[in-house]
């Protein structure tokens, strides 16, 4: 079920740099389901069901936005690089897990407490370079026994809990609800032409992984699967962004503006077809905030036509992301659909 692929792979823990344990989870998921997988130099999991020689890649990022230490000071406090793209008072107070080399150690985020602020500290709210992390620890040497030093990835201590209505809540749904996408499709797919499922590496620090695996994979087009902002709660307006939970997987024609993905017609047209001919609902978004790995893939070798079908997210870049699981199955459902076929480029 998708519920409970998802549950296991936001649970799991895969900041940037330190995916192991996320791809580790679809490496069993899809073992038995693709003709080879493999793990390339940079870390990106590529996951292939052999067919014709129209090459599709498929890439969803496996990594989270995380912390890693850069100090410890002599009484054990430690200091902390923000790994993506955080919002400092999303962080502030947060329980957090430090991956170290001894096992998992938990701390909580800590700086000046509120009651001691004065008012113009208050209206300024506590900056990243002011928080730090206590593990109970008293010096740094017993931070260093403990497994943990300059390096050690943290992440976010909460786990998937569900909500009304078929949704759900949880970390790293950005981006574990595509990569719980990309894995159900290629478990349900049955497609004449060949599929690269990569499952790729550091996009939350400038899409790194995508950049590397679309060279060395050369694909004729490419589809990136993700999440999106929708504009249906308080705070946002539908007619910025008008996306919305439940209605169906999002079709990107432009991010970020078009500094980041003009996508690919012929791609759009592609995934169209098959949402229509397969009555699967789909909303089409030109977005002006935010990229995804697709806008590093159709940069590649003079040029890879692509798209990204993402899922409708609410609270993006922090613990509590919400999702709606029915589009995550329609989500699933056109790319099986589509992928009976081949775009006309």
């Amino acid at each position: 079920m998708v519920k409970d692929l998802l549950t296991r792979l936001s649970n799991a823990h895969g900041v940037s740099g330190s995916e192991g344990s996320v791809t580790g989870i679809v490496r069993k998921e899809l073992k038995k389901y693709v003709d080879e997988i493999r793990e390339d130099r940079m870390g990106n999991l590529v996951a292939i069901k052999k067919g014709n020689s129209f090459k599709v890649m498929l890439a969803a990022h496996a990594d989270e936005i995380g912390l890693m230490v850069k100090s410890v000071d002599e009484k054990g406090f430690i200091r902390f690089v923000a790994m993506g793209g955080w919002y400092a008072p999303t962080l502030y107070n947060q329980r957090v897990i430090l991956h170290g080399e001894k096992g998992r150690i938990y701390g909580v985020l800590g700086g000046k407490p509120v009651h001691k602020m004065d008012e113009e500290e208050r209206k300024k709210g506590v900056k990243v370079d002011d928080m730090f992390i206590d593990i109970g620890a008293s010096t740094r040497d017993e931070v260093t026994e403990l497994g943990v030093g300059i390096g050690t990835p943290i992440t976010v201590d909460r786990e998937l809990a569900a909500l009304a209505n078929g949704r759900v809540t949880g970390k790293a749904f950005d981006n574990r609800v595509g990569v719980t996408m990309l894995v159900k499709t290629m478990q349900e797919m049955k497609s004449p032409n060949t599929i690269y499922a990569v499952f790729t590496v550091q996009e939350e620090v400038g899409l790194k992984g995508a950049k590397t695996s679309a060279y060395s994979l050369e694909p004729d087009c490419a589809i990136a699967t993700d999440v999106t902002i929708p504009g249906d709660h308080p705070g946002i307006d539908l007619k910025d962004v008008p996306v919305e939970m439940g209605k169906g997987p999002v079709i990107t024609i432009v991010d970020s503006s078009g500094r980041g993905l003009i996508a690919s017609r012929s791609v759009i047209k592609w995934l169209c077809d098959a949402a229509e001919k397969n009555d699967i609902p789909v909303q089409l978004e030109v977005g002006s905030g935010g990229t995804t790995d697709a806008t590093a893939i159709h940069l590649e070798r003079g040029g890879i036509p692509s798209t990204t079908i993402s899922i409708a997210s609410r609270y993006i870049h922090s613990p509590v992301e919400v999702v709606d699981i029915s589009d995550i199955e329609e989500g699933v459902r056109l790319l099986v659909q589509a992928l009976k076929t081949k775009p006309k480029l």
